[in-house]
């Protein structure tokens, strides 16, 4: 009667050739055409009752004055954001539509975060708030609406502190301005 191997054998058999095959088929698809990845930008969609995106031709230059390292400057005046990161590179930039209580011009801190959905000052469903000021018994912020939806024109003698940015824009202020980052108003 011929001799069983022990199953240890064919276990250990079974996994050498699985491993042989795994790196001849490696070594084939290195050999292959290589896809690559164009470096594009998606065009902008519009929704009804939603603002695209403006287009940017040049990036904004940071206004003078608004100090340095890592900061997210905020001009009243340019209705502009700028993130800058600790080397003072600007990350991103974008225009904003203000509320209608604006921060005086000074450095703030981002006193506190709130991701979730809640109902802004205008009626419109908001998240990723970002506080960082108090003008006049009103809390400024940044915020999106839930929607990507510019905010509507607020009521006569309505007082507004929020910032109210693009969806796209909103989560880069979320991650980028955690709680105790600085935040410079320029006129």
């Amino acid at each position: 009667m011929p001799a069983r191997l022990p199953s240890w054998a064919w276990v250990s058999g079974l996994t050498v050739g699985a491993i042989a095959a795994v790196t001849f088929l490696a070594v084939q698809a290195d050999q292959g055409p290589h896809p690559t990845a164009a470096a594009t930008k998606p065009a902008p969609t519009t929704s009804a009752g939603k603002d695209p995106a403006p287009k940017e031709t040049a990036p904004a230059r940071v206004p003078d004055g608004s100090g340095t390292g890592r900061r997210v400057v905020y001009s009243v005046e340019q209705k502009r954001v700028w993130l800058v990161d600790a080397s003072d590179a600007t990350r991103r930039t974008f225009t904003v539509w203000p509320g209608t209580v604006d921060p005086g011009p000074g450095s703030y801190t981002v006193s506190s975060r709130t991701e979730g959905a809640t109902t802004g000052s205008d009626g419109v469903e908001i998240e990723r708030i970002v506080y960082f000021a108090q003008r006049d018994g009103v809390s400024v912020a940044f915020s999106n609406a839930v929607d990507g939806s510019s905010p509507p024109p607020p009521a006569s003698g309505t007082k507004t502190g929020g910032i109210r940015l693009h969806k796209a824009d909103g989560t880069a202020v979320w991650d980028f301005a955690t709680t105790g980052t600085k935040v410079t108003v320029v006129g």
